[in-house]
């Protein structure tokens, strides 16, 4: 489920690249940098090394690879776009998870094992947005950092009263997905802050 998460950011991220007409050194960049970022965020804040596409470099050649894939199929990938946005959201839920497990073991407390989740699972796509010179997705669209907080308090709630591991964790990347595929449907998001006055 990792490979096919990292997989998808990748490939949406070369479309992103695409559309800002980059070259191919640039689609590759920019889909590993999306794909893997947050979980090197997150290590780096948290002083764990090495970084998990330093340990495992076949991580890097994944990402690479599905975003030259992509320059060769992107005409055909407007038809899976509802396909995507679900393995996105799979994506999302599952990095968070992952994301709390290296704090977990790390022993770091609660408010950082979270936060660590929501790294995992969003910075990612905002060092894409910036990279692209877009405002991030992350705080314009529909819920998504708030899914990440809600997948990764239930697995972290579900932990600390002893629960099943196995069950935590579907619980939790069920709800997250759940959530998140009902904010698309539904267009949920967060009230937006609108100020247009000039204090010149």
């Amino acid at each position: 489920m990792y490979i096919v998460a990292i997989i998808v950011e990748a490939m949406s991220a070369a479309l992103a690249a695409g559309r800002r007409s980059m070259d191919w050194v640039g689609v590759c960049m920019l889909g590993s940098i999306t794909a893997l970022g947050g979980g090197s965020v997150r290590d780096m804040l948290l002083g764990h090394y090495p970084l998990s596409w330093v340990k495992n470099p076949h991580y890097l050649l994944i990402t690479v690879a599905a975003a030259l894939f992509t320059i060769f199929i992107a005409r055909f990938m407007y038809r899976l776009r509802k396909i995507f946005l679900l393995l996105d959201a799979v994506g999302l839920v599952l990095f968070t998870v992952i994301g709390c497990n290296v704090a977990l073991e790390m022993q770091q407390p609660f408010i950082i094992v979270i936060t660590a989740g929501l790294i995992t699972g969003c910075v990612g796509g905002v060092l894409r947005d910036m990279l692209c010179a877009d405002i991030p997705l992350l705080f314009r669209s529909e819920l998504y950092a708030t899914v990440s907080v809600i997948t990764g308090l239930i697995y972290v709630g579900g932990l600390r009263v002893e629960l099943p591991h196995d069950l935590v964790t579907v619980l939790a990347m069920a709800v997250g997905l759940v959530l998140r595929i009902m904010a698309l449907r539904f267009n949920w998001s967060m009230p937006k802050f609108v100020y247009t006055r000039d204090l010149h």
